[in-house]
């Protein structure tokens, strides 16, 4: 079998497909700046790769396994691979997956990757069957529910209509709910590092009368968040149309 080293590949511009069909990157560093094309292992083994700065636009290895896969501060476009057992895959956004908020008393993303810095909430025309202000929690292991919470849930809308409510086991993201509004819009979560988490975000109502709400504040877990959740206060109010999904970056 053939062996490459990919320490040859330092061109501040390295466009093209190098293709290595049968043989084994064995370990390296991609040093180029800018890393155009298809990097492809056909039937190989990519058993070490590090992108320190640069961009790999496409890493694929369709028969293979890319055994460990860093990118320390740079940004992998699309990553496709039979077998990918590295424990640092970074760059790029990822996708959860969309869960219809038609049902239940909440909705939660988990498995999160550690090294996510920011996650963004979607909501796409979700409804709750109650009055219950709507609400987002976080949590390390599991949802955090004590009372450390800082933060104000606002809306203006309607006729001179304004107001703010405070919960302190909870973001509130909704405030001042319609059983017959739909909610649309999104939430951003940044950490600061620490494990101090922010949020911000919008949501805009559709119903009699018009609202947007307005969210922010801010939480400190005890360890790596890796959990979102998505409720309403009183916990007993269903939700009843729409989707919810989150992006993630690392």
């Amino acid at each position: 079998m053939s062996k490459i080293q990919v320490d040859d590949i330092v061109n501040n511009s390295d466009n093209g497909a190098p293709s290595f069909p049968y043989g084994a990157v064995v370990t390296g560093v991609i040093t180029a700046t800018t890393f155009v094309g298809q990097l492809t292992g056909t039937a190989g083994t990519i058993t070490t790769l590090n992108s320190t700065s640069g961009t790999i636009t496409n890493l694929t290895g369709t028969a293979g396994t890319i055994t460990t896969l860093s990118s320390t501060n740079g940004t992998i476009i699309t990553l496709t691979g039979t077998t990918i057992t590295g424990t640092s895959v970074r760059g790029g956004i990822g996708v959860g997956t969309s869960v219809a908020s038609t049902s239940g008393t909440s909705i939660d993303f988990t498995s999160i990757p550690s090294y996510v810095k920011r996650i963004t909430v979607m909501f796409g025309a979700v409804s709750t069957n109650g009055t219950s202000n709507i609400q987002a929690q976080i949590g390390s292991g599991s949802i955090d529910t004590a009372s450390t919470y800082a933060g104000v849930g606002s809306w203006v809308g309607g006729t001179n209509n304004a107001g703010g409510v405070q919960d302190t086991t909870g973001f509130i993201i909704v405030g001042n709910v319609v059983a017959a509004s739909t909610y649309g819009g999104s939430l951003v979560f940044t950490t600061i590092g620490s494990n101090i988490w922010c949020l911000n975000g919008t949501l805009s109502s559709t119903s009699s009368t018009a609202y947007n709400h307005v969210s922010s504040g801010n939480k400190t877990l005890s360890g790596t968040l890796d959990r979102v959740r998505i409720t309403t206060v009183n916990g007993t109010d269903t939700f009843d149309a729409g989707s919810i999904n989150i992006l993630y970056e690392g």
